[in-house]
C-alpha cells in the first residue's frame, strides 16, 4: 500500500513539472504570435527580452543552428566593439553577429559586424535603429522545438493534448484515490470484526470460567453438608443408648427395693 502511495506521488509530481514547463512555453509562444501579428515590423519581446531561433551556422562555435538565443533590448549608444547583437538587415531579416568596429559617416554612427564563422565582414552597415538587442545567452537545440511549437496547428494540438492529459490524469488519480479509500475501509472493517470476535471469545471464556467456579463452590458446600449429617445421627444414637441404660438401671434398683 505504501509503495502504491509513493508511486502515485511521484507520478503526480512528474505531471505537475511537465505542465509547469510546457504551459509557460506555450503561453509565451501564443503571446509572441499575437504581438507579431499586430506589428509585423517589430520583433515581439517579453519583459524586454527577445528570443530568436538560429537558422545558420555563421556564429559557430559560439552559437549553433537550432539554438534558441535570448537578447535584451538595450540603448544602442552603449554598445561597444566585440558585443554580439541581433539586428535587422536590408532584407528585414534578423541576424546575430559580432561588432568588429564602430564608424561614423555624415554624423551617423554605424556598426560593422561579422559572423565568427564567416571569412569576411557583413556587406551592410548597421544603424542604431536596426538593433534589436544585445546577445545574452543561448539554450541549445530548443529553437527547433519552439519552431514547431510556434506553428498554429501545433499550438492547437498541444493545447488539446495537455487538456486531455490533464483530464485523464485527474480521472486516474481520482479512481486510485477511491480504490485506496475502499481498500482502507475494508481493512478497517476486517480489523473491527477481528476485534469484535476476540472480544466475544474473551467474554465467552470469562463466562465459562465463572460458571465453572460457581459449580466448584456448590460442590464443596454440598460435601460439607454431607459430612455434618452423620455426626448428628451418631449423637442421636449415643443418647438413645444412654437413656436405655438408665432405664434398665432404674428397673434393677426398683426390683431390689421391693
Amino acid at each position: 500500500m505504501k509503495n502504491k502511495k509513493w508511486y502515485q506521488k511521484i507520478s503526480n509530481w512528474i505531471f505537475i513539472l511537465l505542465v509547469m514547463i510546457l504551459l509557460p512555453i506555450l503561453l509565451i509562444n501564443i503571446y509572441i504570435m499575437i504581438q507579431a501579428n499586430n506589428d509585423n515590423d517589430k520583433v515581439p519581446s517579453v519583459f524586454g527580452y527577445k528570443p530568436f531561433i538560429v537558422l545558420s551556422g555563421s556564429m559557430e562555435t559560439k552559437i549553433h543552428v537550432g539554438d534558441l538565443i535570448i537578447t535584451k533590448e538595450i540603448d544602442p549608444t552603449t554598445l561597444v566593439v566585440n558585443d554580439v547583437i541581433a539586428f535587422r538587415d536590408q532584407e528585414n531579416t534578423v541576424t546575430t553577429h559580432r561588432i568588429i568596429d564602430i564608424v561614423e559617416k555624415d554624423g551617423v554612427t554605424y556598426f560593422i559586424t561579422k559572423g565568427d564563422n564567416n571569412n569576411s565582414q557583413d556587406q551592410n552597415l548597421v544603424e542604431y535603429k536596426d538593433v534589436e538587442g544585445l546577445y545574452i545567452t543561448r539554450i541549445p537545440s530548443v529553437g527547433n522545438m519552439l519552431n514547431e511549437i510556434s506553428k498554429p496547428t501545433t499550438v492547437v494540438i498541444i493545447g488539446l493534448g495537455l487538456t486531455v492529459v490533464f483530464i485523464l490524469a485527474f480521472q486516474i488519480s481520482n479512481n486510485k484515490y477511491k480504490d485506496q479509500e475502499k481498500q482502507e475501509f475494508l481493512e478497517y472493517k476486517k480489523m473491527k470484526e477481528k476485534e469484535q470476535k476476540e472480544k466475544e471469545a474473551k467474554e465467552s471464556l470469562e463466562a465459562k470460567q465463572t460458571k465453572t467456579s460457581k459449580k466448584t463452590t456448590a460442590k464443596k458446600s454440598t460435601s460439607k453438608k454431607e459430612e455434618s449429617t452423620p455426626k448428628k445421627q451418631s449423637s442421636k444414637t449415643t443418647s438413645k443408648k444412654t437413656s436405655t441404660k438408665s432405664t434398665q438401671s432404674k428397673k434393677v434398683v426398683s426390683k431390689k427395693t421391693k
